[in-house]
């Protein structure tokens, strides 16, 4: 196969590798093994899905409802760009009797719009706006998995880990802010064998970028007065807008711009090598050459020394988020939260940070006890593990599938290869280095063995 994100190659026969793929499921969901011809991204998302506590007969729950669901809507960022999808993709669904969806970037479903029967239909399985299908709610399906590898993807047939949607086929695209690059969440097409195509991949595609050029065009949002703005929270890489430019940095210049915007009164030298290197063979050398690089990028006048500081105002996710916690707008907190602070960083000012702001947020959902928000949480890659929040979940929303997943937990902190004991995960534990734990990190001005004279 050419391209291993389209479901069917050139000439292959829907129907016998409908056949084929259900008999790889079911040994799948057996034996735990993926026979061929299962495409990589597939196998990887079944995985996850179990990693999940996801069961083949699983089914979705609906999540918001009625009044929420509608004030949700209103304000979620894609309702600016509805009409232009229901232009581009509503004909198309009617006359297919396919199926045309939105959803956020948790794999909420926001707008499930189309042929009638067809959505009767999928309302049978829970296919309707308000309905989390992420990932690791659902299992593979596109618009789940579309929001979970922040990529477009098809899905035929069985591909879909839950069975009762193995008679569907989708594709779908993921949704990016023009101005931050951070998902929004996706636009779907779901219906019969015939959207497992090159072209219905291709034609979401498509959609997903008018709508990024339609959002673009009603909000261009330039930072006033020059200013920086950076978004670090759930990237390795931060993106900078500076002077109507977008750049995505390096891991290392995301770390000091990340610093520099915490310390608008400037970090010296020393402040700056304790805070990024945990290393104490690394030279001051080592950091002013990243320095000049960095300023290479920023463009001249932006990155002033003696102390190192930025000339302009900078706004950034972290500072965001930390506002609002301190204001106690929980609710508010978490739409900004879109994952650790740089999550591969293992610079001991961002390590610290990162766990943080983690924590701090967590203690926070903890302590609102709001299901949408401890929901929210669970379901996402940091809080998967997490027995807390899952046990807090389970006495606000006790559904099934929050139940099994509790139980999955709590047999696993039972069992006896775990010596009674969870491993450790707190709220950060995918920003580090695998197998690799991290010590306390000294703040600026603060590192161990520091050399006096720099």
């Amino acid at each position: 196969m050419t391209d291993p994100w389209v479901a069917l190659e050139p000439g292959a026969d829907p129907a016998e590798r409908a056949r084929i793929l259900r008999r790889a499921h079911e040994t799948f969901t057996v034996a735990g093994t993926v026979p061929r011809p299962v495409r990589a991204v597939v196998a990887d998302s079944w995985r996850r899905s179990v990693r999940a506590g996801v069961g083949p007969d699983g089914g979705a729950d609906v999540e918001l409802a009625d009044g929420d669901l509608g004030a949700y809507r209103a304000e979620h960022p894609l309702a600016r760009v509805m009409p232009l999808c229901r232009e581009l993709m509503g004909s198309f669904a009617l006359d297919g009797e396919h199926l045309l969806a939105v959803c956020d970037a948790h794999g909420r479903l926001l707008w499930v719009e189309g042929h009638p029967e067809s959505r009767r239909r999928a309302g049978r399985m829970n296919f309707v706006p308000g309905a989390r299908w992420a990932e690791s709610a659902m299992g593979t399906n596109a618009p789940g998995t579309a929001v979970a590898l922040d990529r477009p993807v098809q899905v035929f047939a069985a591909e879909h880990f839950v069975r009762r949607v193995q008679s569907w086929t989708c594709a779908a695209a993921p949704v990016h802010d023009p101005r931050t690059g951070r998902v929004l969440g996706a636009v779907d097409i779901t219906g019969g064998d015939g959207l497992a195509h090159p072209h219905s991949l291709a034609f979401v595609q498509a959609v997903a970028r008018a709508a990024e050029s339609q959002l673009a065009l009603l909000d261009p949002g330039e930072p006033a007065d020059g200013a920086l703005e950076l978004t670090a929270l759930g990237r390795d890489e931060a993106i900078l807008l500076a002077r109507g430019r977008r750049v995505r940095l390096s891991r290392r210049h995301s770390e000091i711009l990340v610093l520099l915007a915490r310390h608008p009164e400037g970090l010296t030298g020393d402040e700056l090598l304790c805070a990024l290197y945990d290393d104490e063979s690394v030279t001051p050398v080592t950091l002013r050459a990243e320095l000049v690089r960095l300023r290479r990028v920023l463009g001249p006048g932006l990155l002033a020394s003696r102390p190192y500081r930025l000339t302009v105002p900078v706004t950034s996710d972290v500072t965001v988020l930390e506002r609002r916690l301190g204001a106690g707008a929980v609710t508010a907190a978490a739409s900004v939260y879109a994952g650790p602070l740089l999550p591969a960083s293992l610079a001991p000012a961002v390590v610290r940070l990162r766990r943080r702001l983690a924590d701090g947020l967590r203690s926070a959902l903890l302590a609102r006890r709001d299901p949408d928000l401890l929901s929210d949480w669970a379901h996402r890659p940091w809080g998967e593990d997490d027995l807390d929040v899952w046990r807090a979940l389970a006495t606000v929303r006790p559904t099934a599938t929050v139940r099994a997943r509790l139980a999955a937990l709590e047999a696993e902190l039972t069992a006896p290869s775990s010596g009674g004991q969870l491993p450790s995960a707190p709220p950060g534990r995918r920003g580090g280095a695998p197998g690799r734990t991290a010590r306390p990190a000294p703040g600026p001005g603060q590192r161990s063995g520091s050399r006096p004279g720099r």
